[in-house]
C-alpha cells in the first residue's frame, strides 16, 4: 500500500472508531430518555432523526447546495437514499426498542450481529462459501445474541436482531450504490437521516400517539433531560457519531467498518454502568466476551 494510501487508510480507522465511540453516548442518552425521562423509543427517535436530518440538511444547503441538487436530479440516486434513509431510521428506532427492554451495552452487543449479516452478504455476492474463521465467527455471534437475549424477554433477540440487520443494510447500500465516491459521505448522511426522518412520524402516528402526547412529554423534560436529548442524543450520538462513522466506512469498506465499529459496546457498556448505574449479569458478561471473539 502506497504511503499516502496507507496513510488515509489509517485515518479512515481513527475516524470510524471516533465515530463508534460517539454511538456510546447516543445508546446510554437513549437509555436515560426512555427510563427517567418517560419518551417512548418512537418519539424518541422521531424527534432525533427529524432534528438531525434538519440541522444536517441546513449545513448541506449553505456548504453543498450543488451536491444536493445533483443526487435529486438522478432518478436511481434518490431511490438508493430512500433505501439508505430508511435503514438509517429502522436502525434507530429497533436500537431504541432494544435499550428500553434492556440497556445500552447490552443492545449494542446485539448490534455487532451486524458484522455477521456483512459477511454473509460478502459471502453471497462473491458467490463462496464462508471460510472457517468466517464460520466460526458467526457461530460466536450467535451464541452471543442468545446468551444475552434468552436470560430475560425473548423480545430482546428480535429487535437486537433487526438492529442489526438494518446496521448492516446502511453500511452496505451506500458502498454497493456508489454513493459515498460520487457525492461524499456527508452530504449522502444528511441527506439520508433527512429522508428517514419522514417514515418516523407515520410509525410514531401509527403505534397510537398523537404529537399532543409528544408535547405532554416534551413539556415534562427538565433542564438536564434537554441537555441530554440535544447533546447527548441529537449531536453527539446522531450528528457526529452517524457522519464520523460513516466518513470512516467510505474510506475503509463496509467489512472493516462493521468490524471496527465493535469500539461501540465497549463505550456503550462503560457509559452505561458509570452514568446510569446499570448492572450486568453473568449472561451478558459471557455474550460479551463471545462478541467479541467473533470480531
Amino acid at each position: 500500500m502506497p504511503t499516502g494510501s496507507k496513510r488515509r487508510f489509517w485515518i479512515g480507522v481513527a475516524i470510524t472508531l471516533l465515530g463508534g465511540a460517539l454511538w456510546g453516548v447516543s445508546g446510554t442518552s437513549v437509555q436515560y430518555l426512555t427510563t427517567t425521562g418517560g419518551a417512548s423509543p418512537a418519539l424518541v427517535t422521531f424527534l432525533r432523526t427529524l432534528l438531525g436530518g434538519g440541522i444536517f440538511f441546513a449545513f448541506l444547503l449553505l456548504t453543498r447546495r450543488r451536491v444536493v441538487k445533483t443526487m435529486f436530479s438522478r432518478r436511481r440516486t434518490v431511490g438508493a437514499l430512500f433505501a439508505f434513509g430508511f435503514a438509517l431510521y429502522a436502525n434507530q428506532l429497533c436500537y431504541a426498542q432494544t435499550v428500553q427492554i434492556t440497556n445500552a451495552g447490552t443492545a449494542t452487543v446485539l448490534q455487532m450481529l451486524a458484522s455477521a449479516f456483512v459477511m454473509l452478504y460478502v459471502c453471497v455476492t462473491l458467490r463462496r462459501t464462508p471460510r472457517i474463521r468466517e464460520a466460526t465467527g458467526l457461530l460466536l455471534a450467535l451464541l452471543a445474541a442468545l446468551f444475552i437475549a434468552t436470560q430475560g424477554d425473548i423480545r430482546t433477540l428480535d429487535w437486537g436482531l433487526l438492529t442489526a440487520l438494518s446496521t448492516a443494510v446502511y453500511i452496505i447500500v451506500p458502498k454497493r450504490c456508489g454513493l459515498f465516491e460520487r457525492y461524499g459521505s456527508m452530504p449522502v448522511v444528511g441527506m439520508g437521516m433527512l429522508l428517514g426522518a419522514l417514515f418516523a412520524l407515520p410509525v410514531y402516528l401509527l403505534q397510537g400517539n398523537t404529537l399532543v402526547d409528544a408535547a405532554t412529554v416534551l413539556t415534562a423534560f427538565g433542564g438536564f433531560e434537554w441537555f441530554v436529548f440535544l447533546g447527548g442524543l441529537v449531536v453527539v450520538g446522531t450528528i457526529c457519531g452517524y457522519g464520523l462513522y460513516l466518513h470512516g466506512v467510505a474510506i475503509v469498506g463496509s467489512v472493516k467498518g462493521s468490524l471496527l465499529g465493535a469500539i461501540e459496546p465497549v463505550s456503550a457498556t462503560a457509559f452505561s454502568a458509570l452514568w446510569l448505574g446499570t448492572a450486568f449479569s453473568g449472561a451478558d458478561w459471557v455474550g460479551f466476551v463471545l462478541m467479541m471473539a467473533m470480531i
